[in-house]
């Protein structure tokens, strides 16, 4: 079988956490080279990992011709530089969520996408996993009739202040790392993009949000309603997922769900004519999904399974949410 050749730019606890595994266990990955700024932390991720190649600088890795795609989960203030000069240099890229922190630094990572003949997809590994595919089957046969209201929720525990997604200069906060899970999932259900945002938002003294609700409006007089929050026991760990979808003929709600798990995962559909029925779905590891779909767009010319234009629909959402609470331009642009 033919293997994609892949770098990854940078040794983030979300490639050691999830991805480093998934890219283990996908079919159609070879894990090429890593690059890092520490080089005695990048060595040990190249002997620990398997990597062949390991490299003290970002510009190494995009100058390797071996390179063909670039994992990127560098912290969110640097997505739109590094993943631009990745495409430039003709490497497919992999970017972690946010793809970027602005709508207008998406558009224009997309832009060069297009420009340079190569494949960017945002790194939204649970939109991989077959049980939202399932889920997006029962809303679209009508099971439950047309959608009244849908919300999504997901809070975790607060963080140390030294973690980047507790700093303003790097663009923490709970909406860039929780609430783009939660929104996309509404995005991705309801397959279109609000009438109306409003929102509000609890937040540190340095302007992160640390908790914010959202409501959207539709056209069609559909509501949905986001949460998001690190707000738990601090350093516990702690962390919880769900989603609820009404309709005229019934609803579905989450039983046994977080975004990016694996697993037996279920959820339970309810019609006013009578079915209760909880829904089971064996799901793979999904960060193994997302590296082995990217790579099948590389072999065999798929389409990216997050598009650019959902990625782009789901960056604006995020901007009309951040100017809602007052969060202001980020401080790096």
């Amino acid at each position: 079988m033919r293997k994609v050749k892949w770098g990854v730019m940078g040794t983030a606890m979300i490639f050691e956490r999830n991805t480093a595994e998934g890219m283990r266990q996908a079919e159609n990955c070879e894990m090429y080279a890593i690059a890092g700024r520490s080089p005695d932390k990048t060595e040990k991720f190249k002997e620990k990992y398997g990597f062949q190649k390991a490299y003290n600088s970002y510009e190494e890795l995009l100058a390797d011709p071996e390179v063909e795609a670039v994992y990127i989960p560098l912290p969110n203030t640097m997505h739109h530089d590094w993943t631009i000069r990745a495409l430039r240099a003709k490497k497919h890229v992999l970017c972690e969520k946010p793809i970027a922190t602005t709508a207008a630094e998406a558009q224009e990572m997309f832009n060069a996408a297009k420009e340079n003949g190569v494949y960017l997809m945002e790194a939204f590994a649970y939109l991989h996993s077959p049980i939202i595919s399932a889920l997006a089957e029962d809303v679209q046969s009508g099971v439950i009739g047309d959608i009244r209201y849908m919300e999504a929720g997901f809070c975790t525990s607060d963080y140390n202040h030294s973690n980047i997604r507790m700093r303003k200069e790097t663009c923490g906060g709970c909406t860039y790392d929780l609430g783009v899970y939660a929104n996309s999932l509404v995005l991705r259900i309801l397959g279109r993009e609000p009438e109306t945002v409003q929102a509000i938002a609890h937040k540190a003294p340095d302007g992160i949000d640390l908790y914010t609700t959202s409501i959207f409006e539709y056209a069609d007089g559909a509501v949905a309603n986001i949460e998001c929050g690190m707000v738990l026991a601090t350093d516990k760990h702690r962390g919880f997922a769900s989603f609820q979808i009404h309709g005229t003929k019934g609803e579905i709600s989450s039983d046994r769900f977080n975004f990016n798990a694996h697993g037996k995962l279920s959820y339970r559909l309810q019609t006013f004519d009578g079915i209760d029925e909880v829904r089971t779905i064996d799901v793979p590891h999904n960060y193994r999904l997302e590296v082995e779909q990217l790579g099948r767009c590389i072999i065999d010319g798929e389409k990216p399974a997050v598009s650019g234009t959902f990625s782009l629909a789901n960056a604006r959402i995020i901007d009309r949410i951040l100017s809602a609470i007052g969060y202001g331009t980020p401080d790096h642009l």
